[in-house]
């Protein structure tokens, strides 16, 4: 299934994709964004494979949003100019569609997109006791392992928070657990693994790591009272 974004500030546009996306099965809409602002607060907030962008937008420019992302999910331009095809191809979109097109090119660009996502996915290779690679596309980003404040799950994603940055991957947090195999990780919630050596306070609900705050779910306060020297 691909997760999709719509980020144009035409309302026909957004129609015009949806009635394509919804005559292919393993397209899922995710949300649409009328500017470049709004989109860069959704995609902090919720994982996308896949971004429909258009370039003439108010506030910030397609490409000027582009350049901003550290790690972009895949991007068709929708674009009524021509013109900038060549810069797009130089930040690696998938595909450049002219305004209007069709649906017989739509689906070209789609066939794309699912070649590029099975040359890429994201996967975890585990380098020595101490980090671990993240495998995207033709980046290998290095993690160090005690240098993670926490694991927040997202579905099929799981986003790894260190101190320096957060790092979306292609994998459940579950299987991360058990490839990571390391005594630090502590699960308090369904959809968290804290790091317990910076764990700063603990405070009724709630676990403080820095300035991130991360909730206990209630089937986990065990481990917590464990943790603080409780009874077992």
């Amino acid at each position: 299934m691909i997760r999709y974004l719509i980020i144009d500030d035409e309302a026909i546009a957004h129609d015009i994709i949806h009635g394509y996306c919804k005559l292919l099965p393993n397209l899922k809409l995710v949300g649409d964004c009328y500017d470049a602002i709004e989109a860069l607060e959704f995609l902090s907030k919720h994982p996308i494979d896949l971004i429909f962008l258009d370039l003439n937008m108010p506030k910030l420019k397609g490409f000027e949003f582009l350049r901003t992302l550290k790690n972009p999910p895949k991007v068709i331009v929708t674009t009524a100019y021509q013109e900038h095809a060549m810069e797009g191809y130089e930040l690696d979109i998938v595909d450049y569609l002219l305004k209007p097109f069709d649906f017989q090119r739509f689906l070209k660009a789609i066939n794309k997109v699912n070649i590029a996502d099975a040359a890429s996915k994201t996967e975890i290779e585990i380098s020595s006791e101490n980090g671990f690679f993240v495998k995207s596309g033709k980046q290998h980003i290095q993690v160090t392992i005690h240098k993670i404040l926490f694991l927040e799950a997202s579905g099929n994603y799981t986003k790894i928070v260190t101190k320096e940055e957060s790092i979306l991957v292609r994998e459940k947090i579950s299987q991360l657990i058990e490839m990571l195999d390391c005594e630090d990780l502590i699960q308090v919630h369904k959809s968290f693994v804290v790091a317990k050596q910076h764990i700063r306070r603990i405070e009724g609900n709630q676990i403080w790591l820095g300035d991130q705050v991360v909730p206990i779910g209630k089937t986990y306060r065990t481990c917590i009272s464990q943790l603080l020297g409780g009874p077992r």
